[in-house]
């Protein structure tokens, strides 16, 4: 994706999601389901557990200014 800015932030900011959005979900797609909540070791996360915790912390950017 050939990233374009504007002069318009929202917009921006939005296709940048969509872009990182799709980057994602492509990654996901490549790991059974059972393994999206496996913990590779004791110190560490899911796939799961961090977009969980990353949906969480976008949702408190972008609601209620």
């Amino acid at each position: 994706m050939a990233l374009k800015f504007t002069t318009s932030y929202l917009r921006d900011s939005l296709d940048l999601f969509r872009h990182y959005k799709q980057l994602a979900e492509r990654a996901m797609a490549q790991v059974a389901d059972e393994e999206l909540f496996t913990e590779l070791d004791e110190g560490s996360n899911s796939i799961a557990i961090i977009v969980k915790h990353m949906a969480g912390s976008m949702r408190s950017r972008w609601v209620d200014f």
